[in-house]
């Protein structure tokens, strides 16, 4: 059973900042062997979601306000699951907990995100829409994708 907590980056602890940038470059930078500046300036207007299982984070996503990454939507990003612990269904826990997140935080603003192209239709599940054909996005297809609900 996952637990979930929301924090700003000011609330974040340095070990727990640390552990978030580990799981991120375990998965985004050695699992997909894809260099890329993972530290971009957007991590300090973040709000960030940790999913735990125990004392272990296993699920985690970024959710960013309105014109951070994009101009007229807020953004959920950086959702990943740890390795040891997909096929779980956590990585679709996190994306609802995220969602709910950007609801109660942002209001009606709508939702924007740059998937990866071969999870499109994991995202369609949770109500999101393709607003792009597929596109390189660090060496990777992904796909815009909006949530409008």
């Amino acid at each position: 059973m996952l637990s979930f907590q929301s924090k700003t980056f000011g609330a974040l602890t340095l070990q727990e900042l640390y552990i978030i940038l580990a799981l991120r470059a375990e998965v985004f930078v050695v699992e997909q062997n894809c260099p890329y500046q993972d530290v971009d300036g957007k991590d300090e207007h973040a709000y960030h979601l940790l999913g735990y299982e125990n004392t272990t984070l296993v699920a985690y996503a970024r959710v960013l306000p309105k014109g951070t990454t994009y101009t007229d939507y807020a953004s959920i990003g950086r959702i990943v699951t740890a390795p040891n612990h997909r096929n779980k269904g956590y990585g679709h826990v996190l994306v609802k907990q995220a969602i709910q997140l950007c609801k109660t935080t942002f209001s009606s603003i709508p939702i924007k995100i740059s998937a990866q192209a071969h999870l499109e239709e994991f995202y369609k599940t949770h109500g999101f829409i393709a607003t792009s054909e597929a596109y390189l996005e660090d060496d990777i297809p992904h796909i815009g994708m909006v949530l409008r609900d």
